[in-house]
């Protein structure tokens, strides 16, 4: 009587989310090391990264994006902004959604790690192939506009 699953039996070897999620921590966490070292957290970093090369956002979308509950988003978006790294807009159609924008300061400071996450994300993928790796940044995108939920987008 066999008491012990291989691997390639278990629910979770097979089940996209938790394929996502354990891709998500290993690779992440590899990255988040260099972050720290360079004087930022993992949020701060996740928000400069999604405001850097965009327009403001909502704060609803930056939360979507930078994966962030909306009560820790908003503390985190008070110290970064009295730390000069963003800033506060008002929405000019809609009184209830407040912008945020990416500053000078916070712009220098993330395109120092950018080139250093794109180093990153290169040695991860290489061994795939430019082409697979694209492939799998496409279906990945793809899942993302199927799921997102729209009411972040304003």
């Amino acid at each position: 009587m066999k008491n012990h699953r291989e691997p390639s039996e278990r629910f979770v070897d097979s089940y996209l989310p938790a394929l996502l999620a354990q891709a998500s921590h290993l690779i992440s966490s590899e990255f988040h090391r260099i972050v720290n070292e360079n004087g930022l957290g993992v949020s701060e970093w996740r928000v400069l990264a999604t405001l850097a090369g965009s327009d403001a956002l909502s704060s609803g979308r930056l939360e979507q994006i930078a994966m962030i509950k909306q009560s820790t988003l908003s503390r985190l978006l008070d110290r970064m902004q009295a730390a000069g790294y963003v800033r506060r807009l008002d929405h000019d159609e809609d009184r209830r959604v407040t912008l945020v924008a990416i500053t000078p300061a916070g712009n220098r400071l993330v395109q120092r790690l950018i080139p250093l996450a794109r180093a990153h994300e290169q040695r991860v993928l290489e061994p795939f192939g430019l082409e697979r790796a694209e492939e799998l940044k496409t279906t990945l995108r793809g899942i993302i506009e199927l799921h997102r939920t729209p009411s972040a987008d304003t």
